[in-house]
């Protein structure tokens, strides 16, 4: 169901450009199951996941498959030592013995004892894109045996339709290479292996929906569009929808938001999604707010030219909370979810705050900006407010907010920050399961004191060092005693070369986590 309390349409300088390109249903890679032994599946590749049992002075690969024809098919290869099981090695064999594929394809997975459904998510997406450049459109993996069933083809559809986003979108002489289908071979309770199988479908697709966003040019992803992609979404799966522009804003006193928004000519939007499922209990009520800066300028404290472009990922905590809702909307939990994205884009213009200026934030607590560069805590303060005001008990935020993360976690970990141990731990077991890396850095009083302001109550930075907990400690005050989580996601929102597994490009980090805690709060 749509619901338009407000819908700000006044139309952007950039609207007559072509707008989003989106996938269709029929580009959607069909996923199946097939419960009979693998070498009677004909398929134009056959995957097979290699490991290593030996120990460190002695390499002993083997094909982890309970089908012993495709261990047989593989054993000449093996023997000779060609084959080792090293981590993404590929080792083609074509008109394989005693299997109907035409192709089998051996990746390794490295060593045995340190396997995990997350290294099988890797491999699944390897597979996926070694076949790409070859212009094979299908595949069939056997799922090692290593790993639990149903984990296993949760791991290995999640991972292939992760692996086959290409993000080479406006590309003139753009090669078709997807892979249009995904066999999952498998043995177990057919029931709950296709269950398994059609979960990880939502989040595979829910994931890549994050990363089309994310990929959009700022000029085919103003705002307005933004919000017209989400309300798109929410209408074909069921949600509600409510797209507020700036008068709404302004009427909230959403001070901190509309200070950076008066700097474009793009009106911002203010995007609210509701998940409330029938039979939910009123209380819990989680609140997903993303930071939606769909160009990011710096403003006034203007930004150097150079990797200007990638600002475009600006609003990926925003395309992470509009994915999540769409997984939540397909799986159903029994809890009430609300999404909230507050876009805009950050300019330079006659109308745009000054350092220096003073901004009241919803709460009604002052800001004073010190550097407008440092806009993305001032959008999200309004908008956890606002998610409180709306009855959220439990707030998870997410933006690319900082490069002091990077420098303290490189590409490799989002920064999580929290007020509530109980409620961190909570998520944190999500994790293994998301195989997603996170790192918990603090985020203490001393901290908050260093955004103090003399003029106001705040300052919208707190210096140099420890950047990353002095914006979080200012986002702590706009949680206040509401158990919160923010995640800081600004040095691994964007691949930034290419992977085995995946495309350089939008990663969609932290959607696979998000889904899984939603769902794991439902439970309650």
């Amino acid at each position: 169901m749509l619901h338009f309390s407000e819908c700000h349409r006044t139309p952007g300088l950039r609207d007559p450009l072509p707008a989003f390109h989106t996938v269709s249903s029929q580009e959607i890679m069909k996923t199946s199951l097939f419960l009979s032994p693998a070498a009677q599946l004909e398929t134009e590749c056959l995957v097979a996941v290699v490991l290593d049992r030996g120990d460190k002075d002695k390499t002993e690969a083997f094909v982890s498959a309970a089908d012993k024809t495709v261990q047989q098919a593989a054993a000449d290869l093996i023997s000779s030592g060609d084959v080792t099981g090293k981590n993404f090695e590929t080792t083609w064999l074509h008109s394989p013995s005693g299997l109907k594929a035409k192709r089998l394809l051996l990746i390794g997975g490295g060593k045995s004892e340190k396997f995990t459904h997350s290294d099988l998510r890797k491999l699944a997406g390897a597979a996926v894109r070694a076949l790409k450049p070859r212009k094979l459109r299908s595949l069939a993996f056997v799922l090692p045996d290593a790993i639990p069933a149903e984990d296993a083809v949760r791991a290995g559809v999640e991972g292939a339709l992760v692996g086959d986003f290409d993000p080479d979108t406006y590309k003139s002489d753009r090669k078709d290479q997807r892979v249009e289908a995904l066999t999952v071979v498998a043995s177990g309770d057919q029931a709950a292996l296709q269950v398994a199988l059609e979960q990880a479908r939502v989040v595979g697709e829910s994931q890549n929906f994050t990363r089309e966003l994310v990929n959009e040019p700022s000029n085919r992803m103003t705002p307005t569009i933004l919000a017209d992609r989400a309300k798109q979404m929410c209408k074909e799966n069921g949600l509600k929808c409510e797209v507020y522009g700036a008068e709404k804003i302004r009427e909230l006193k959403m001070g901190a938001f509309w200070g950076v928004a008066q700097g474009s000519e793009e009106p911002p939007a203010l995007i609210v999604m509701r998940y409330e499922p029938a039979g939910a209990p009123e209380n819990p009520v989680l609140g997903l707010v993303g930071k939606g800066i769909t160009f990011d300028t710096g403003g006034i404290s203007i930004k150097p030219a150079e990797g200007m472009e990638k600002m475009k990922y600006d609003m990926a905590g925003g395309a992470t909370m509009i994915g999540v809702m769409r997984a939540v909307a397909l799986l159903k939990p029994k809890v009430k979810v609300i999404g909230i994205v507050c876009a805009t884009e950050n300019m330079p213009s006659g109308k745009a705050q000054k350092p220096g200026d003073i901004q009241t934030a919803m709460s009604g607590k002052t800001i004073e900006i010190i550097n407008t560069d440092a806009e993305g805590r001032l959008v999200l303060a309004d908008g956890l407010c606002y998610a409180r005001h709306l009855g959220c008990t439990h707030l998870i935020d997410a933006a690319t907010l900082t490069g002091a993360v990077v420098v303290a976690l490189g590409y490799l970990n989002v920064g999580v920050f929290s007020n509530d141990d109980s409620f961190y731990q909570r998520f944190a077991t999500t994790l293994a399961k998301s195989g997603e890396n996170m790192w918990r850095l603090p985020v203490n009083d001393e901290y908050l004191d260093m955004t103090r302001s003399s003029i106001a109550d705040l300052m919208n930075t707190g210096g140099r060092w420890g950047g990353a907990s002095t914006a979080a400690a200012f986002l702590r005050e706009f949680a206040e005693t509401t158990p919160w989580i923010h995640l800081d996601i600004a040095g691994t929102a964007w691949m930034e070369e290419n992977k085995p597994w995946i495309a350089k490009g939008p990663s969609g980090v932290a959607v696979r986590s998000l889904i899984e805690f939603a769902r794991e709060f439902g439970k309650d």
